[in-house]
């Protein structure tokens, strides 16, 4: 039987922790890595979100932190240019998410996390940010993630 609600799809979840996951790190982006360790629980609890939206919004948001420097190199590869510093912190913060599910989520196919990634930077920056992002992430796809091609 097919869901028959947005909240009763599997993946629905997923796009609300990429959400939880975005302002997270957008949030980090803001004040800092060390202030940020102290307002997660906080942030969380604001959102008020179920649990499996909570925990991949956190895997999320740790692995993309983790991987910050290896993600900010493929983006600076891939975003001629463009200095990482330089772009929109909604932009960044949105390329790095989508960069760290593409190299490091072997789970998710490509093409779904860069549909996420568009629609979030559609949704929280501007229209022009959608296309930037799909060709950033594009580009960070068939350079950093043969594997998945």
């Amino acid at each position: 039987m097919a869901p028959t609600s947005a909240t009763e799809d599997p993946t629905f979840f997923r796009t609300q922790a990429r959400e939880l996951a975005l302002k997270l790190l957008y949030a980090m982006d803001q004040s800092g890595p060390a202030t940020m360790d102290a307002q997660v629980d906080d942030l969380l609890a604001r959102e008020g979100n179920e649990i499996r939206v909570r925990d991949f919004a956190l895997e999320l948001f740790r692995g993309t932190r983790e991987a910050m420097p290896e993600l900010d190199s493929a983006l600076q590869e891939a975003a001629l240019n463009w200095q990482i510093s330089r772009m929109p912190c909604v932009d960044r913060a949105v390329l790095r998410l989508g960069a760290f599910e593409l190299m490091h989520m072997h789970d998710v196919p490509p093409r779904v996390t860069i549909n996420e990634a568009v629609e979030l930077a559609k949704k929280y920056s501007t229209e022009k940010s959608g296309s930037f992002v799909n060709g950033v992430l594009d580009k960070v796809f068939q350079t950093h993630c043969p594997q998945k091609v």
